[in-house]
């Protein structure tokens, strides 16, 4: 780290989705590549970045082509950690501040490093009341999830509640709804929480859950 904006040959783990600054990210891990990284970050109390891919698989297979991800990703640190058997990982990790990548490469055992720039935390902005409804909605949602006995680790909604704040009611959202990932990739990039939360807000009046 040369700088408390800037990291230096940051692991990569891409894959099919986006995780959002704040998010709850389950991760079941059993690539060659990917086991010692994980490992090593857990030890570290270091942070690996998720990328979005753009092409390719998650997990590599013959003949397959070259993976391609978004420059734009999400520092994740590991919150849990289990080996339930050899060349297994079950984790669970937690979104921090997005990155934008400066330069990559990939080395010999196929695992992707970078050098990333970090991005400025989203501003804390109230949410304004003609927007309330997407915040409500998510507080039956959170109420139903708990009614249902689901665990605080089994939870995708992280404690504790920022229902008031634009940005991280936004991005709970994001994690929940089923857009498609470019859609949740451009959303997470918005510097504007606010913005991000009125686009947010039109899929769920389009969907019916919150008008």
């Amino acid at each position: 780290m040369t700088s408390a904006l800037t990291l230096q040959s940051l692991p990569l783990f891409p894959l099919g989705t986006v995780l959002f600054p704040d998010g709850v990210l389950p991760l079941r891990v059993f690539e060659v590549r990917y086991l010692d990284m994980v490992q090593r970050c857990h030890r570290a109390g270091a942070p690996f970045g998720v990328v979005s891919l753009t092409q390719g698989h998650e997990v590599r297979t013959p003949g397959a082509g070259r993976e391609a991800f978004a420059t734009v990703g999400t520092l994740a640190t590991i919150t849990s950690f289990e080996q339930p058997r050899a060349g297994l990982l079950m984790i669970r990790a937690t979104g921090g501040q997005r990155f934008r990548i400066t330069s990559s490469d990939q080395l010999k055992h196929g695992l992707w490093v970078a050098d990333v720039q970090q991005i400025a935390s989203d501003k804390s902005v109230p949410v304004p009341d003609d927007l309330r409804s997407t915040a409500d909605a998510l507080a039956k949602l959170v109420q139903s999830l708990h009614e249902k006995a689901i665990g605080p680790d089994q939870m995708p909604v992280p404690e504790p509640l920022r229902l008031d704040d634009c940005g991280w009611v936004a991005n709970r959202w994001c994690e929940l709804l089923p857009m498609p990932v470019p859609l949740k990739q451009r959303l997470m990039e918005l510097d504007n929480p606010l913005v991000r939360l009125e686009l947010v807000s039109d899929v769920l009046a389009k969907t019916g859950i919150a008008g």
